[in-house]
């Protein structure tokens, strides 16, 4: 059960995050984070009272901390999406997201096993790869052509590096709640991240307003988003942080497969290499025990 609502989780992280990046292309970013950030809300708010529970204060300020990383984490990812190669950005964030539990859990004294050490190494190596660009097209047909080196500061790579960062937090704040308090502490995240998010935009004059065609993608967006959120959740009370948190991070697998079925996303070979190598690291950490 902990594996298939984390495997669930990863696909709707996937859709959600492909949604985004597709919206923020046609709408600036914090038209599409703010709106699809109100959009889930308005889904938490309808599945509360099917799940129940009692929040303890700790809860509520566990949920406070994941607002303010949650809000980092996402407009910083949807500005990467936006401005960078979706099958470059989602593989870095996952590798990040799935990353910092682990060393939370080696701080605070786990030992992962060697077959999750070595999941680490690979998705180092990941993080170069997917971050070279790739070559162009009179580089490829060259005969000796040069390998082009890693674009660590390239469209939307510092964006995924903290977004990853921040999302790999959040994923460690949620599991500190406690399993009686519901999906409360979602709730709390929620409203926080949502009024960080509406000030900051409020602030900056960042406009605001969604016009009608960019509605459906953004609400599907939010939806998606938020339903991933309640499956974390979920999972991560029902098993171990470290397994659901790299298994939900295998979310890149959907991303890639919706932007090169419906955008046509071409990575090159070094970048492709990188993405499997992002994939078998997180495998390589979720199934160790």
């Amino acid at each position: 059960m902990v594996v298939a609502l984390s495997v669930a989780c990863a696909v709707f992280y996937g859709a959600a995050d492909f949604c985004g990046g597709l919206a923020t292309r046609r709408m600036p970013t914090f038209v599409v984070v703010v709106w699809s950030q109100a959009v889930g809300l308005l889904v938490l708010l309808a599945a509360l009272p099917l799940v129940g529970g009692v929040p303890r204060a700790s809860d509520l300020a566990w949920g406070l901390a994941c607002g303010v990383a949650g809000a980092i984490a996402v407009a910083t990812l949807y500005r990467a999406l936006a401005v960078g190669t979706m099958g470059v950005v989602s593989p870095i964030t996952a590798v990040l997201a799935a990353a910092v539990p682990v060393v939370f859990a080696l701080v605070r004294g786990d030992r992962p096993a060697t077959l999750a050490l070595g999941g680490i190494a690979l998705a180092l190596v990941a993080v170069v790869l997917v971050s070279v660009a790739p070559p162009s097209q009179n580089q490829a047909d060259a005969p000796l052509a040069r390998i082009p080196k890693p674009n660590l500061l390239g469209p939307g790579i510092p964006e995924a590096l903290v977004a990853g960062c921040a999302f790999g937090f959040l994923f460690i704040a949620l599991a500190q709640t406690h399993a009686g308090a519901g999906l409360y502490p979602l709730l709390s995240m929620r409203v926080t991240s949502l009024a960080v998010l509406a000030g900051t935009g409020l602030a900056v004059r960042a406009p605001l307003r969604i016009h009608r065609p960019g509605l459906g993608i953004v609400a599907l967006c939010g939806g998606m988003d938020m339903g991933s959120n309640i499956l974390f959740i979920v999972a991560v009370h029902s098993g171990a942080l470290s397994i659901v948190a790299v298994i939900s991070s295998l979310y890149p697998a959907a991303t890639v497969a919706l932007a090169a079925a419906l955008l046509h996303e071409r990575l090159g070979a070094v970048q492709w290499a990188g993405v499997i190598l992002a994939l078998a690291g997180v495998a390589c950490i979720a199934l160790a025990r």
